[in-house]
């Protein structure tokens, strides 16, 4: 081999040993580890206009437990049996009953 190629060789493998080693050394992100979570933390508090509105907050009047259970359950049966449409291509068009047995157009 040409000396050239051995000072290379010998470079890269000198050069990607001190790179590993180097990298073993260094700590990933210790800036970004310490403020984990902050901006969801943030945000999510921004969404809330009033986290303590439940404490004072009054309670209101309203119909007891076996009526809003009867409401829900009548609510819940109007959406099991919708109610049937009407084609919507046949709105307007003759049903063909005039007497001659044509439309008349």
């Amino acid at each position: 081999m040409k000396l050239a190629t051995l000072r290379f060789a010998a470079r890269a493998a000198l050069s990607v040993t001190a790179f590993v080693a180097l990298g073993g050394c260094m700590s990933s992100s210790p800036i970004w580890d310490a403020h984990f979570g902050e901006a969801e933390k943030a945000v999510t508090q921004a969404q809330i206009i009033d986290p303590r509105a439940a404490e004072h907050t009054p309670s209101v009047d309203g119909i007891d437990g076996k009526a809003a259970a009867s409401a829900m359950t009548q609510y819940d049966k109007s959406f099991a049996q919708p109610a049937t449409n009407t084609n919507p291509f046949v709105i307007g068009v003759s049903t063909g009953g005039s007497s001659g047995g044509s439309s008349g157009q």
